[in-house]
Parts: structure tokens; C-alpha cells; sequence
């Protein structure tokens, strides 16, 4: 066991997320335990508790505590490349790419980040691109694993870290479209329900804060828009996050009474007609973001899924072309 460390964030980190920045130092510790060390206080910024998305800003001080001695390595064991395979997949998946960054449409069913059982996810798959660690494209936000649509993916860390801060500014503009129970009333509206975590037998979830949860509590802000209908018993959605909160989007339209269609985590996977894939339908559509080198606007549109392309054709709804989308930015 190491001693308790304490480093400053440097300038090219500043922006990043706290778990991120970790993980970078310490790879051979997982996730789960920097949540345990998070959720225990051992890790501390500037001598406060903190948390996985908290972003750092340079010059603050990190408390490491005492951590688990690295795996020694094994000269003889191979180092993570990418087979034929995955860079056809990586290929085929990308959206836009220059120096700087990658804007990938992510598939449903892929994981942005390992856990105890993910054994392929896209942050293993971006780590074999590059073996010089300062190099390596990064993640500089997530997806849940059921969702599709656009990641942005930075190419090396300062591109990471100024990403970081525009994610972190609100300065990144997204809109995500939903199929959703039932036809939201008005067709327009502001959701505003601070989130709290909550763990059970399936996994993470969120629900709406109680009074008396202020310290616990998450603010969370989604505007939504009804985009098509079919009768009253299915709606399509245009859903613009103001923040980012962990199943933000998922707990918002449940907590309003219309889950996202084939959502088993908020109660949406009930009642789904014969016909209709019993999966998540849930798309980042569109992403649009000041490039970090101030050169210009990236502004970059995802595809729809199979899945959700076909349940669209299925109850007759009419997608918005890319202008009705703009002008319902604001």
C-alpha cells in the first residue's frame, strides 16, 4: 500500500472529470473503487468530498489516499491492439473526425465504460488505438449502454480537457429523440426534478428528490418538445438536456407518466405492442458544439437505430427535417 498523495491538476487537465483524471494515474484501479473511495471521503479535492463527475480545474489539490499496489507488469504479455475487426467497426461508426476529435454514433447495446462484467465497452476499444498514453482518444462524456447516437471523443488530452470544460459550461447543445408512452401535455415544456440516486438488486438508478434531500439532490433540467403522435398512446419527442445527470432523460419522462419506450430501468418496458423491438428508445440525434481550437462549429447528426427507424415506420410518425430541429433549440 502506497501512502497518502497529493497532486495539483495541471493545466491541460483542468476540465476533466474527476473518476477520468483518476483513472488515468491509477488505471489498475477500477472504477468501483474509486466510487468507494469517493463515497468514504478518502479522495478529496482541495480538502472537500467530491464525486466521479465533479470537474477538476487546474491548480486544485487532489487528497490520493493509500491504494492497492499496481499488478507488476508482465513483459511477456501482449499490450491491447485493435483487431481487423473493430477497426472496421470504429470505421464504420464514425461520424466526423479531424486532428483534434471523433464524433462516433454509438450502437444500443455497446458500453461506454467497463465494469465487473463488461468486457468489451468503447473506452477498451479507444485505449488500443494508441499505445502512447498522451495520445490515446478519450472519452469526455457517456452514453447509457442501451442508448444510441452521437459521442464526441477527444484525440488526445488537451483536446480532453477543453471538451471537458465546454460539456461543463453548457456551451455543447444536444438533442436526443425518444418514442414515449402516451403524448405529454403541453407539447412543449420544461422538466425541472432534482435526481437522487438510488441502488437495488438491477443496478443504478435515479429517482426524484424528496424534500429534506437538498445535499443528496442532483438539479436536473430537460426541455421537451411532442414532435408526432400516434392517437394518444405513443409520442415522439425531441428532448433537450440542459444538464447531464446520470438517466436524466429516462427518469424525467417517467417522473411526467410517459417512459421512454422499452425502458426496463423506469417502467417503460410494459405494454409494448407485438411488433415493436422491446428495446430502449432512446437516440442522442444531434450535437452541436464550438470546435476547440475556435475554428468554426462541429455540428454533427446521428442516424437513427434499426430498432427505432422501425418502430418510427411502424406507428406512422414523421420526423422533423434538420431545420424544424434547429429552430426548437432555444
Amino acid at each position: 500500500m502506497s501512502n497518502v498523495e497529493r497532486r495539483l491538476v495541471g493545466r491541460e487537465e483542468g476540465g476533466m472529470r474527476l473518476d477520468r483524471w483518476f483513472r488515468q494515474l491509477f488505471p489498475h484501479v477500477t472504477q468501483g473503487q474509486i466510487q468507494k473511495l469517493l463515497r468514504t471521503g478518502q479522495i478529496r479535492v482541495d480538502g472537500a468530498r467530491a464525486k466521479a463527475a465533479d470537474r477538476l480545474e487546474e491548480g486544485q489539490e487532489v487528497r490520493i489516499p493509500p491504494l492497492p499496489a499496481a499488478p507488476p507488469e508482465d513483459a511477456d504479455k501482449p499490450k491491447k491492439t485493435l483487431s481487423a475487426a473493430d477497426r472496421a467497426f470504429l470505421k464504420r461508426i464514425t461520424l466526423y473526425e479531424d486532428d483534434d476529435l471523433l464524433v462516433l454514433n454509438k450502437p444500443s447495446g455497446l458500453a461506454v465504460q467497463g465494469g465487473s462484467k463488461t468486457v468489451r465497452h468503447l473506452d477498451g476499444l479507444l485505449e488500443a488505438m494508441e499505445e502512447d498514453p498522451e495520445k490515446r482518444p478519450r472519452l469526455v462524456h457517456r452514453l447509457d449502454r442501451d442508448t444510441s447516437g452521437v459521442m464526441v471523443i477527444a484525440k488526445r488530452r488537451s483536446v480532453a480537457s477543453s471538451l471537458g470544460k465546454l460539456f461543463q459550461t453548457r456551451t455543447v447543445r444536444k438533442i436526443y429523440w425518444a418514442v414515449v408512452n402516451g403524448v405529454p401535455k403541453p407539447p412543449q415544456g420544461k422538466i425541472d426534478f432534482a435526481l437522487v440516486k438510488t441502488g437495488g438488486p438491477e443496478g443504478e438508478r435515479v429517482r426524484k428528490a424528496r424534500p429534506g434531500e437538498q445535499k443528496e439532490a442532483q438539479t436536473a433540467i430537460t426541455r421537451y418538445a411532442v414532435v408526432d403522435r400516434a392517437a394518444q398512446k405513443y409520442a415522439l419527442v425531441s428532448l433537450k438536456p440542459t444538464t447531464g445527470r446520470q438517466h436524466q432523460l429516462r427518469a424525467h419522462m417517467s417522473i411526467i407518466g410517459h417512459p421512454i419506450l422499452g425502458d426496463n430501468k423506469y417502467e417503460g418496458d410494459r405494454e409494448i405492442p407485438d411488433g415493436i423491438a422491446k428495446r430502449l428508445h432512446l437516440h442522442a440525434r444531434r450535437v452541436t458544439f464550438p470546435h476547440p481550437s475556435g475554428r468554426g462549429t462541429v455540428d454533427v447528426t446521428a442516424p437513427l437505430p434499426e430498432h427505432m427507424e422501425a418502430t418510427l415506420q411502424a406507428l406512422g410518425f414523421q420526423p422533423p427535417g434538420e431545420r424544424d430541429e434547429a429552430r426548437g433549440d432555444d
